[in-house]
């Protein structure tokens, strides 16, 4: 376990994990805008793994401005506290009435460039990814920040988005066995 500033606990289960907690460490720890995407070359962010109950379903929101499907999040807006960010988010994004943290520890961390979009250069997002769940039976409401939402299989996750770092929270997941 590691401790990530303003983040909470992070369990290190890879050297990839290791790598990104240390990069996102010294991201924090040296720069004062760190959670404001006024620093221009990459800025930390909050997602949310928002599970069914069951935890045999993910809520991903098909993404308006990178056009692929995705776990809920954003940026952390100044606000030094991801946790807070990633809940935030899920309710912005979902519309839905309740939603919790599975557990306290920080999911999974993730680096990946954004990129150049309406004069906002590309830059790198240090996402901090928190498990959460809600009950699936409570619509959900699209906001505008999406094409649309949908809950998904987690053994189907690879149909809508095989990137890497989409299924390594899944696969943490399952090593946890939630």
């Amino acid at each position: 376990m590691i401790n990530i500033p303003y983040s909470g606990t992070y369990y290190i289960s890879s050297q990839r994990d290791q790598d990104l907690a240390d990069r996102v460490i010294r991201l924090i720890e040296g720069e004062n805008l760190a959670f404001s995407k006024q620093l221009l070359t990459g800025h930390v962010t909050a997602s949310a793994f928002l599970l069914n109950m069951k935890h045999d379903k993910v809520l991903l929101t098909h993404h308006a401005k990178l056009g692929k499907w995705l776990q809920l999040g954003g940026h952390c807006d100044g606000i030094k506290d991801p946790k807070f960010a990633a809940l935030k988010e899920a309710y912005e994004e979902s519309g839905l009435p309740r939603i919790d943290h599975i557990f306290d520890q920080i999911l999974d961390i993730d680096i990946h460039e954004i990129p150049e979009h309406k004069g906002v250069q590309a830059h790198l997002h240090y996402d901090i990814r928190y498990a959460l769940e809600t009950d699936e039976r409570h619509p959900f409401i699209v906001s505008d920040e999406s094409n649309d939402l949908k809950w998904i299989p987690l053994d189907e996750l690879e149909d809508y988005n095989p990137e890497p770092s989409l299924i390594a929270m899944r696969d943490k997941l399952q090593t946890l066995r939630l």
